[in-house]
This record gives structure tokens, sequence and C-alpha cells, in this order.
């Protein structure tokens, strides 16, 4: 019985020297290469809304490389023709796209020079996207279009039609390269419910006129 227990004794001394020796002595941890790091991509800041918005001949724009010291901020003018000029992205057409679009475009471009690029276009102010209501109703001008805008609603942002229109000969105006479209639109119609596909949806320029 005392040979046994001495054999036990002996065991968990040795098991306890063991531990002991290895927190005394850890083993070595390989350190983690730079390029096995995996990269932080910025997180965009801006509203879905706003990256979904239609840029217009006008709009000023601001656009931003991520990680590139010399394309930090540029400020652009969309071109009456709707393109844009970046370095090494060159000529792109940005008119009638969603930014989330033209981003897209310009880092496919930089592809080309950089690796992984991330580009960041904000709207700085929307001059292009602008429609026009004149004619008979309370306050004939320009209005901002920074969302859809239907026939109905651009004629509500103008006050209204005064007592005087021709509530049935109202016309839509859209200039079309050299061409000018018109669309018809009768007000009691779209205001009983009737003939709703009349109250089309307005893009940048177009102008209504209030007989």
């Amino acid at each position: 019985m005392d040979i046994i227990l001495k054999n036990l004794l002996t065991f968990i001394s040795f098991f306890l020297a063991l531990s002991t020796l290895a927190y005394a002595n850890p083993q070595p941890t390989e350190p983690v290469k730079k390029d096995q790091i995996p990269k932080q991509q910025p997180v965009k800041e801006q509203p879905a809304a706003t990256l979904n918005y239609l840029l217009s001949p006008g709009d000023l724009i601001e656009i931003s490389v991520w990680k590139e010291e010399g394309m930090q901020k540029e400020q652009i003018l969309v071109a009456p023709d709707g393109n844009i000029t970046f370095p090494l992205a060159g000529t792109i057409m940005a008119g009638g796209k969603p930014m989330f679009a033209v981003e897209e475009a310009i880092a496919a471009r930089l592809a080309n020079y950089i690796a992984d690029p991330v580009v960041t276009i904000k709207l700085l102010q929307n001059n292009g996207n602008t429609i026009f209501v004149i004619g008979k109703v309370n306050k004939p001008g320009q209005y901002p279009a920074n969302r859809r805008i239907d026939v109905m609603q651009a004629l509500s942002l103008a006050g209204g039609l005064t007592v005087y229109a021709n509530e049935n000969s109202i016309h839509v105006l859209r200039r079309v390269g050299n061409d000018v479209k018109i669309f018809p639109f009768d007000y009691n119609d779209v205001l009983d419910g009737e003939h709703l596909e009349q109250n089309i949806i307005l893009q940048a320029g177009d102008t209504v006129t209030v007989p």
C-alpha cells in the first residue's frame, strides 16, 4: 500500500512540474503578416435615396477615392451633354444615371490603375434637376426635382391653377435632342381618377404649360 501511495505522489509531482514548465515557457505565436490582415472598406454614410438620385446637367458633385490622396473631394460640374471627366477614368456619362451607378462606372475604370478602388460621390448642388411650371398658375417658376414628381404634384408646387386656367388643355413639353415632345394633360380627368396615365413622371428640364 505504501508503494502505491508513493508512486501516486510521484506521478502527481511530475504532472505539476510539467504544467509549471508549460506556463513558464509559452510557445511563441507566429506573427500575422501584413497581407493576411483583411482590408476594411469604408462605410458610406449617404442614404439610399441620395445615391438613387438621377444626375442632370448642371449638377455639382464631389468625387473621392478612398486612400488616394490625389483624388479627394474633386468637385465636378455635370456638363450640358451629361458627361463628367475624372482623372484616370476619363469621360463618363453621368446625366440621367443614379449616383451609385456613376460610382461603379468610375471604379471600373480606375481598377486598371488602382487595386480595389472605392469611389464615393456626394451631391453638392442639384442645379440641373429642375422643372418649370408656366402659365395660369398661382406661382409660376422653376422648381427643384429632388425626387420623382408627376404633373399633378408639379401643379401643386406652383400653387395650383388660377380661376382663368384652361384645365383641359395643359401640356408637358420635353426636349429630346433637337425635338420637343408634347404630352397632353387633362386636369379634371386626373382629378376624377380617370386616364391617370396622363399624370406622367416629369424629367429634368420638363416644362408644364397651363393656358
